[in-house]
């Protein structure tokens, strides 16, 4: 029996990436619509994202989805999912738009794995 990751400390050692970054960018007042506080806001969204059911196995249906090909439709169609939800279910859900901003980091993380250097 294999051992499991310890996600906790696997996050543990991520903020600790993210802290020593955070030292190196300019303060709050530099950033006229407070980008950094955003960027923190949404990397502990996506952190708490893995901490959820769907998430516990060694591959997520995210996973599977970008290994079948079909990731590109999966995060567009996410995306414009939640952007035509946001404001009618649960009213103008902060939730939806961090969901918005996480799929179009994976969608990045596609593009970066599909396109060559350069594009």
């Amino acid at each position: 029996m294999t051992k499991k990751p310890n996600r906790w400390m696997d996050n543990f050692n991520m903020d600790k990436q993210v802290l020593e970054y955070m030292k190196e960018i300019p303060t709050l007042k530099d950033y006229k619509f407070d980008e950094d506080k955003y960027l923190i806001e949404i990397h502990k969204y996506i952190l708490s994202t893995y901490n959820q059911h769907y998430a516990q196995s060694k591959y997520q249906a995210t996973d599977t989805i970008v290994d079948a090909g079909y990731a590109e439709g999966f995060c567009m169609g996410n995306i414009q999912k939640y952007w035509k939800r946001y404001g009618k279910k649960e009213g103008k859900n902060r939730k939806d738009l961090l969901k918005i901003i996480h799929y179009a980091i994976i969608m990045l993380y596609v593009h970066d794995q599909q396109t060559p250097p350069g594009e």
